[in-house]
């Protein structure tokens, strides 16, 4: 019976195996569809929910330290707002609003296609929390679709950070994203996030995998 078990565990572990160099040499990335959502700096986390308070968590996200926090705040522009929007932990240096641009129709706004973190110049928005509100001037994006990789991911893949590639869904939705943003870090797990637009668009859904067809010099 051991000896029995003790194959079935190499079996297992050998599929694993293959499976992994498979994805790997196929270039294959699992996909995180991000609905609306924000990320708050400090000063704007006290002002919408009290001094001192601390955000508690729903889960884990894809992405070492990130997680989902039981928080939601309004978030109101010209024309319409959007209630009970998730708070993305943990606090950053900049307060972000990620939406879509169906989303922008609704607030009134036009969001810039942005990488996260770039927010100069961008549209403003009106949070409103159990606490208070904040008027932000900027900070609103549309997420520019982007992969997360590790670098020893990426020297397998053959790309680099800040490099743009093509990739490709399967499906009845067949779709190629072109474009797409590779950032590299130690810190990051492999994952390619798009919006809720673009998922609808193609027919995905979290954890569908998506391959980089080629890369964009």
């Amino acid at each position: 019976m051991a000896l029995k078990n003790k194959d079935v565990m190499i079996g297992v572990i050998t599929r694993a195996v293959e499976n992994i160099l498979k994805e790997y040499k196929e270039r294959l990335v699992p996909i995180g569809v991000s609905n609306r959502h924000v990320h708050l700096r400090r000063e704007d986390l006290d002002f919408l929910f009290g001094k001192g308070y601390e955000l508690t968590k729903i889960k884990d996200l894809g992405q070492p330290g990130q997680f989902a926090a039981n928080e939601t705040v309004e978030i109101i522009g010209p024309k319409g707002s959007f209630k009970k929007v998730r708070i993305l932990g943990p606090v950053r240096d900049a307060t972000q609003v990620e939406v879509s641009l169906s989303d922008g129709y609704q607030l009134g706004i036009k969001p810039l296609i942005r990488e996260s973190g770039k927010i100069e110049n961008t549209s403003g928005i009106l949070i409103k929390g159990p606490k208070g509100s904040v008027a932000k001037n900027c900070g609103v994006i549309a997420a520019l679709r982007h992969i997360h990789m590790t670098p020893e991911i990426a020297k397998a893949y053959g790309v680099r950070d800040k490099e743009m590639v093509d990739v490709e869904t399967k499906g009845i939705r067949r779709t190629v994203f072109g474009n797409v943003l590779v950032r590299v870090s130690p810190k990051y797990s492999l994952e390619m996030h798009i919006d809720v637009d673009e998922a609808n668009s193609s027919g995905l859904k979290n954890g569908d995998k998506v391959k980089i067809l080629k890369n964009k010099e």
